[in-house]
């Protein structure tokens, strides 16, 4: 499954995209959400101004209903900014923006994301998505954090670019001091927005495009978890509690599963499957 169909079809309710077997969407000719004589041409970063960033939420807000970003408009979206919809990235922002529903951007969590991060162009949110992307899917050293020039500033109120940064990197550096931590917050929220309402399950579809996009990258074990996974074709579900373990198998064990100890530890089911699975006289060991 693609991330991008779970992003903006799956969950999302829309009837106006539609997916097909290879994930490339093909837009109802009766839609009208997005109008491409509507969006700016990308610019460089600018600084930030609440206004600009309002102004760039109405242009990607739901025709019907201007008061949220809508599947429509959240892939119009990273589509004009160069996000892609492939990778980790769409629910970096989603975590940035405390979305609360899949492929959903209300205004007030807009507002109070772009806010924060002093953020008000396309090409500034690309820039601070792909600075978390490298800190915390793809572990890179972290940035450092930007200087001050000169010494005129003292007494002023500090604005991101009194620093030489893009946007505010305050949030980013809380991150890197604990990577750890930081991306099991975007794991565990991962989970809760794709979790259907008044459900304590996501579907095994989904939750291995998540693994994919997240755990993968990180942890090469998860790749032939995926692929486990994927030939069984037995596993419908995910719990809260297996989605956890899995990020905790793939910290503690390594990739040769020489440290995996079946008489230790209370692994899920599904993950006791796979070792065997792995270790198998069918040769899928390495």
């Amino acid at each position: 499954m693609i991330l991008r169909a779970l992003l903006c079809c799956g969950l999302s309710g829309s009837n106006d995209t539609i997916f097909d077997t290879d994930g490339v969407s093909e837009h109802n000719p009766r839609d009208t959400k997005v109008k491409a004589k509507d969006i700016p041409a990308p610019a460089k970063p600018e600084p930030y101004s609440a206004a600009r960033a309002e102004k760039l939420f109405t242009t990607y807000a739901d025709v019907d209903d201007p008061s949220f970003i809508g599947a429509e408009g959240f892939e119009q979206l990273c589509t004009d900014a160069d996000i892609s919809m492939e990778g980790a990235l769409p629910m970096l922002l989603a975590w940035q923006m405390d979305a609360t529903e899949m492929a959903k951007i209300t205004k007030e969590q807009w507002s109070q994301g772009m806010d924060v991060l002093q953020i008000s162009s396309l090409p500034t949110l690309a820039i601070a998505l792909n600075d978390l992307n490298d800190l915390l899917i793809l572990s890179k050293t972290p940035l450092k954090p930007a200087a001050r020039p000169t010494s005129s500033l003292a007494g002023k109120v500090k604005k991101p670019g009194d620093e030489g940064d893009p946007y505010n990197r305050k949030r980013y550096h809380e991150y890197a001091r604990d990577t750890k931590k930081a991306f099991g917050s975007l794991y565990q929220f991962c989970f809760t927005l794709a979790k259907p309402e008044n459900s304590r399950n996501i579907d095994m579809e989904t939750a291995t495009a998540l693994w994919t996009v997240l755990l993968v990258p990180k942890y090469p074990l998860m790749g032939d978890i995926v692929d486990f996974i994927t030939e069984a074709g037995s596993y419908k579900g995910v719990n809260k509690d297996l989605w956890h373990m899995m990020l905790e198998f793939c910290q503690t064990i390594s990739p040769n599963l020489d440290n995996y100890d079946e008489n230790e530890g209370a692994w899920p089911t599904l993950l006791d499957e796979f070792v065997s699975w792995r270790n198998g006289p069918v040769g899928t060991s390495s």
